[in-house]
């Protein structure tokens, strides 16, 4: 009669079998995950490596989309255009987040050539390693941040995060740079969405005193000022307005 093997034994036998194996894996090695040491010191890494970077980078491409370039201020600023015209969903929000994208790749494209020109082009044809094109793409994007943001906000963050005074830009670091841009574009885009609300709300204020006198207490001031607001914004080429000035405003 057959004896079935223990659990114990079929595991001691298991490792028995793949003994060969790990030993010809440790002689050999593994060449997919590597880092090697030039003679100046500098380590470079494997393929693997460096494509597990890059996809653990695209992860957080949504959040520096939005908080390391223009989107921010373009898309609070058509938000708030769209309430002071009293239009809740036209334009739709899908219509202006697709806007608000292509207006950031217009105002940013000086910067991503930039990008492109010194760091991406130079890691591609193997001569630059991918931490010096980390280093060099990074340039152009805080030159962009640092002429949008206001030194108070950089101070602000700065003593929040114990620093001491900074001599010089490129002393200032990445996880100080980027809220102190973000504080800024929100208070440049509400200063402008104020400017865009005072001739909407004007032409309120005056519908509302007309329709008081009238005795029409019932009738929506919205009702009737809402054709003049469009007819106003129509009127004055506002979206070539809005647009040309938010697009000019971070080349100022």
């Amino acid at each position: 009669m057959k004896q079935s093997l223990k659990p114990g034994a079929m595991l001691f036998l298991l490792v028995l079998l793949l003994l060969p194996f790990e030993q010809a894996s440790a002689e050999a090695g593994l060449k997919a995950i590597t880092v090697t040491t030039d003679a100046n010191g500098q380590q470079s890494y494997s393929v693997s490596i460096q494509i597990l970077i890059l996809m653990t980078a695209l992860t957080l491409l949504p959040a520096a989309l939005m908080m390391m370039t223009s989107f921010t201020r373009i898309i609070i600023v058509l938000s708030i255009m769209r309430q002071a015209l009293g239009l809740m969903q036209a334009p739709s929000s899908q219509t202006l987040i697709g806007l608000a994208l292509f207006l950031t790749f217009f105002v940013m494209a000086p910067v991503l050539n930039r990008i492109n020109n010194e760091a991406l082009q130079p890691y591609l044809a193997e001569q630059m390693t991918i931490q010096d094109a980390a280093v060099a793409a990074g340039k152009p994007l805080r030159a962009f941040m640092f002429g949008q943001t206001r030194d108070n906000d950089i101070t602000t963050f700065a003593n929040i995060a114990g620093y001491e005074k900074f001599n010089k830009e490129d002393d200032v670091p990445f996880t100080v740079l980027v809220p102190a841009f973000v504080t800024s574009e929100l208070k440049t885009a509400f200063q402008i969405g104020f400017l865009l609300f005072i001739p909407f709300l004007i032409i309120d204020l005056v519908v509302a005193s007309v329709l008081m006198a009238m005795g029409m207490v019932m009738l929506s001031p919205m009702v009737i000022s809402l054709p003049f607001k469009i007819m106003l914004f129509v009127l004055v080429d506002g979206w070539n307005l809005i647009i040309g000035t938010l697009a000019s405003s971070f080349y100022l």
